[in-house]
């Protein structure tokens, strides 16, 4: 039967479970503790039943235990899968997004993420779900709220004279 992989020495038992106490992650907390009653002598396999995981598992988290102490057994975010635009191409979408659609070429007065979505199949020959829009403009720090639109021949002045005036209010005694 293969021999079990050491634990680090500069740990104790006290040390982990003072860890396990103080963490804030639960997952984090319940490794400590099986690791804990590792140090105190208590078989592997009893070791993580107690962390609710089985022998391997346990075994995995020595490894990262090993190499990067308690902070190592802390719960990971998955990378998840690489975006089909390369970064030269997010660039250049986010110009097109900052300079907005042009109405005569475009057809429309301001982008929306379907009007996007036609705009990254024609230029990138990449297809993404309206969805996935939303996930590229909040990876290039665009808001989904958007300025009013403004019609071209507005004037400004006029929109001034329009605007409601309400007289000011006596103050309350």
């Amino acid at each position: 039967m293969p021999s079990s992989v050491p634990l680090r020495d500069d740990f104790t038992s006290t040390e982990l479970r003072r860890f396990a106490s103080r963490c804030l992650d639960a997952n984090q907390a319940r490794r400590l503790l099986s690791l804990a009653a590792v140090y105190d002598g208590m078989s592997r396999a009893d070791a993580a039943r107690i962390g609710g995981m089985d022998r391997q598992t346990l075994r995995d988290w020595v490894h990262r235990f090993n190499e990067e102490g308690p902070d190592g057994l802390k719960d990971r975010k998955a990378p998840g899968r690489a975006r089909y635009l390369s970064e030269a191409q997010m660039a250049e979408l986010g110009e097109v997004v900052e300079t907005g659609p042009d109405p005569v070429t475009d057809g429309v007065v301001r982008w929306r993420r379907v009007d996007l979505q036609k705009v990254i199949k024609e230029r990138f020959g990449v297809a993404y779900s309206e969805r996935a829009i939303s996930d590229l403009l909040k990876a290039l720090n665009f808001s989904h709220i958007s300025a009013r639109p403004q019609h071209p021949a507005q004037d400004e002045r006029v929109i001034e004279a329009f605007k409601k005036t309400s007289p000011e209010l006596s103050p309350r005694m």
